[in-house]
């Protein structure tokens, strides 16, 4: 069978890193962050969501951990634009190369500000989406941030 062509993406783009990131294909769905920790049997919080924000004319990638909410006053602050919403699956699917439930948070098609949630650093490993629902990247908080060149930033509701 062959690889599907969004996970061979993500596999081509972590190489030039030589950091020895090797995503993995999981038979059940990782679509949602609570079907990821249950496949992987993690905590939920090790699930990095990756939900792309549109605020004003603005676009940004936040990348979060699978147990916080995310505040859409601090999502606009970080944008500064005005209201900020989640973008539509066909935005989505344009502004990151990616479907919904398989957004990677590197290697995407438009330059937009990624943001890293600052509770991810609490785990020694995360689990981010590979391209697919089907497939997540154990990875270090230091390493996403240089595989995808984010800012470090807190945007949890309280």
């Amino acid at each position: 069978m062959a690889e599907n062509p969004d996970l061979e993406r993500a596999r081509r783009f972590l190489q030039k890193f030589n950091l020895d990131l090797d995503p993995k294909e999981h038979e059940k769905t990782t679509k949602t962050s609570a079907e990821a920790a249950e496949a992987l049997n993690v905590e939920l919080g090790q699930i990095a969501k990756s939900i792309l924000f549109r605020s004003g004319g603005k676009y940004g990638l936040f990348v979060a951990a699978g147990d916080i909410k995310i505040d859409d006053k601090k999502v606009k602050a970080l944008l500064g634009g005005g209201k900020a919403k989640i973008a539509k699956p066909d935005e989505v699917e344009q502004v990151t190369g990616y479907r919904v439930g398989g957004v990677c948070p590197f290697d995407i098609n438009e330059d937009v500000p990624i943001f890293l949630d600052e509770s991810m650093q609490r785990f020694e490993v995360v689990y981010t989406s590979a391209g697919t629902s089907h497939s997540l990247l154990p990875i270090s908080f230091e390493n996403l941030e240089k595989v995808t060149g984010g800012a470090v930033a807190d945007f949890k509701k309280e």
